[in-house]
């Protein structure tokens, strides 16, 4: 059994990650922050040394709006790791934010609509506190 709770444990994110926890403090604090090349104003997601547009390897945190599009979806039946058996049937996504369509956030999805979903649906982030260290930015549909 503790092998498990292990693997639970395993696939959630680590909040204390250096190249990303400005961006795990964002989201404890309620808000959406992605870094951004100083040198180009390129967003630079996932948060990587240089960015990929000039090269520049001086980054600034910056709020965005949390608003965006739906991307691609998959609606998952069957729970494969422990801690997921009641949230099934659930929606995984990629979702393109508003500020760049290039930045695309693998997330969970809320609040879809009896219609179902469609490529381009607009989305806006809220989010999921998991415990005192970790809070996930989870989409909600907007209609």
């Amino acid at each position: 059994m503790a092998a498990a709770r292990e693997i639970a444990a395993r696939h959630l994110p680590d909040p204390e990650w250096p190249a990303a926890r400005a961006f795990w403090e964002g989201c404890r604090a309620g808000e959406l922050r992605l870094p951004r090349c100083r040198d180009c104003g390129r967003w630079v997601w996932y948060p990587a040394s240089a960015c990929p547009e000039c090269g520049g390897g001086q980054h600034e945190w910056t709020r965005v709006s949390g608003r965006g599009r739906l991307f691609t979806w998959v609606t998952v039946h069957r729970a494969f790791l422990p801690g997921y058996e009641d949230r099934v049937p659930f929606v995984t996504a990629l979702v393109e934010l508003e500020e760049d369509a290039r930045v695309r956030l693998a997330t969970f999805l809320h609040d879809v609509p009896p219609g179902g979903l469609r490529v381009g649906l607009p989305v806006e982030v809220t989010f999921e506190r998991v415990d005192e260290r970790l809070t996930l930015p989870v989409f909600r549909c907007v209609t």
